[in-house]
C-alpha cells in the first residue's frame, strides 16, 4: 500500500498543473475548481490500482479529469445553485497584467463552447498531438483535425460580450 501511495503522490505532484487546468476550464469559481480538483484526485486514487499502463499516464490523467469535470457539469445543470459572492476579484486586471487579461478573454470564449469542443481545445492548448487528443477523446485523428479547425474559427468569430 505504501508503494501505491508514493506513486500516487508522485503522479499528483507531476501532473497537478494539468489537473488544475482542466478543472479551471470547466468553472470560473475558485471553490468549484477546488471541488473539481478534489473529485479528480479521488477518481485517480480509485482508478490507480486498475491502471495497466497501456496508455501514457498523462493521457490517463487527462481522460479522468475531463470525465469528472464533464459529469459534474451535467449534474450541476440539473441542480441549480446560487453561488455566494464577495465583491473581491482576485483576478482583477492591473497595468502589468495585460497578458492575464487576454488569457481571461480566451478562457471566457472557450467556456462558451460545448463540453466536447472545450475538452479538445484544452488538450490542443496543452500541446498534445492530434494522436494523443484522439486517444484521450476516443475519436479519430482526422476528426480531431476537423473539429480543431471548426473550433478555432468559432473562437475567432466570437465577440467578448
Amino acid at each position: 500500500m505504501k508503494d501505491l501511495e508514493r506513486e500516487f503522490e508522485r503522479m499528483v505532484r507531476e501532473h497537478r498543473g494539468t489537473i488544475y487546468t482542466v478543472c479551471y476550464m470547466f468553472s470560473n469559481d475558485q471553490d468549484e475548481v477546488a471541488d473539481l480538483f478534489q473529485e479528480v484526485l479521488i477518481n485517480l486514487w480509485k482508478s490507480l490500482p486498475s491502471f495497466e499502463g497501456r496508455s501514457n499516464v498523462s493521457s490517463w490523467i487527462y481522460r479522468i479529469s475531463l470525465n469528472v469535470c464533464i459529469s459534474l457539469n451535467h449534474k450541476k445543470r440539473r441542480h441549480k445553485t446560487v453561488p455566494l459572492t464577495m465583491n473581491i476579484n482576485p483576478y482583477e486586471e492591473t497595468e502589468t497584467n495585460q497578458n492575464s487579461h487576454q488569457m481571461d478573454m480566451l478562457r471566457q470564449r472557450i467556456a462558451r463552447l460545448g463540453q466536447f469542443d472545450r475538452a479538445i481545445i484544452l488538450l490542443w492548448l496543452e500541446n498534445m498531438t492530434y494522436e494523443e487528443i484522439a486517444a484521450i477523446m476516443g475519436i479519430t485523428v482526422k476528426n480531431v483535425s476537423v473539429r480543431l479547425y471548426r473550433i478555432k474559427n468559432e473562437l475567432k468569430n466570437m465577440s467578448n460580450d
